[in-house]
């Protein structure tokens, strides 16, 4: 497990793509089971470990992940999510030349349960979903952004991407035809939050995985 962050109030670690964050049955190993254990040992605690999730990435996404050590952190945590203060940047591999190179969009999504996805629909019709893009690099038809995603929405940058035109290399849940092979070319570069005891800002910072080298000159 690859630690970003650790003392009595946080923990930030990698997220590999392929594992989900939380929400399995028990007995299936998920991040947040994964980190319980490493506190567990690293610690010698007794009982059930506490984390509270605070961030989490789809299954197929890799990048930062914030867990809480105290109830009292993932409140104030919490709320700087719920308030638009914390930075999140992201890096993704998608299909297409992105023109223009740098813009913000601003969609409405709604949420489809039966099928597991979301889509983009008419404004005022679902919930608003906005992110900030520039264009790193191109190759050949396709390019390399960084996204400032500025709403928390489930799989946004995902359907955004590809409602614009852009699909995320991999993702064929949302139309993409470009094979990724480890999960989709999507990470959760940086993470910025407040400490919730010592009020400092704090950057937390993912490197990029090895695989995205044969795919983009730029890392």
């Amino acid at each position: 497990m690859q630690i970003l962050y650790e003392d009595n109030h946080l923990l930030a670690v990698v997220k590999p793509s392929g594992l989900a964050t939380m929400g399995l049955a028990k007995g299936e190993e998920t991040l947040l089971t994964r980190s319980k254990d490493y506190i567990k040992r690293k610690y010698n605690k007794p009982g059930e470990v506490y984390l509270g999730v605070v961030s989490r990435l789809d299954v197929p996404v890799s990048g930062v992940v914030l867990f809480a050590r105290t109830s009292k952190a993932a409140a104030r945590l919490n709320e700087q999510f719920r308030t638009h203060s914390v930075e999140k940047i992201y890096v993704a591999l998608v299909e297409g030349s992105v023109e223009p190179p740098e813009a913000e969009w601003i969609d409405w999504i709604r949420e489809d349960e039966r099928h597991r996805k979301v889509w983009l629909t008419q404004e005022g019709q679902g919930k608003e979903a906005k992110l900030q893009y520039r264009t790193l690099h191109k190759t050949g038809n396709n390019s390399l952004i960084e996204i400032r995603l500025e709403t928390g929405r489930k799989h946004q940058i995902r359907v955004q991407c590809s409602g614009h035109g852009f699909p995320v290399f991999g993702d064929r849940k949302y139309g993409a035809k470009t094979v990724f092979p480890d999960g989709i070319a999507l990470h959760a570069l940086r993470l910025t939050v407040t400490h919730p005891t010592t009020h400092q800002r704090i950057v937390l910072t993912a490197p990029i995985p090895v695989i995205w080298k044969k795919f983009t000159v730029i890392f």
